[in-house]
């Protein structure tokens, strides 16, 4: 009985000691060299790179106007406010009431305003990001074959810095390669 419990203990000692040699012979590839392993922060392209600048560029071009235009009327509507709050005690419950509801009709007016445009600048918004992370994927991928990377990861709890290889995307989305 003993004879069994310590050859258990055994086996169990010698796949734990083979494991990591196991885990290890995955990450090679196949020609037994090590595994070539790349890292981009994909925020930081996406924040840095010419092509999500000028993305973000043009969105605000193209969305300024009409934001103006609902940051006035909610001027607009917080002024009249503020008006009818100084000027409630002297009129008649009619006129409050009709002030009251011309009040409720432009800041329904304006909420839905400033919800149509939410809805339009974020949907532009994801089509203009989509595009600058399909040029982004496309140069990654040139570069992991050019370099021949076997992996190249996006997110990660942790990265040595010798891994990382966002400038180098960030330079070919510059470059307009």
């Amino acid at each position: 009985m003993k004879f069994v419990s310590r050859s258990v203990i055994g086996v169990l000692l010698c796949g734990a000691m083979l494991a990591p040699a196991g885990v290890w012979a995955q990450a090679q590839n196949k020609d037994g060299a090590g595994a070539r392993i790349g890292f981009i922060n994909t925020d930081r392209v996406l924040r840095e790179a010419a092509p999500a600048q000028a993305a973000q560029a043009k969105l605000e071009q193209e969305f300024s106007p009409r934001e103006k235009a609902i940051n006035d009327l909610g001027t607009a509507l917080k002024t009249a406010s503020e008006r009818f709050e100084r000027e409630a005690p002297t009129l008649s419950d009619s006129q409050r009431q009709a002030r009251q509801r011309q009040l409720m009709d432009q800041d329904r007016e304006f909420q839905r305003k400033r919800g149509e445009f939410q809805d339009d600048l974020n949907s532009r918004r994801q089509e203009e990001l989509q595009k600058v992370i399909e040029r982004a994927n496309t140069v990654v991928k040139q570069i992991a074959e050019a370099e021949k990377y076997d992996v190249i990861l996006q997110e990660a709890v942790f990265v040595n810095t010798r891994l990382d290889i966002t400038d180098k995307v960030i330079k070919a989305l510059d470059a307009g390669k």
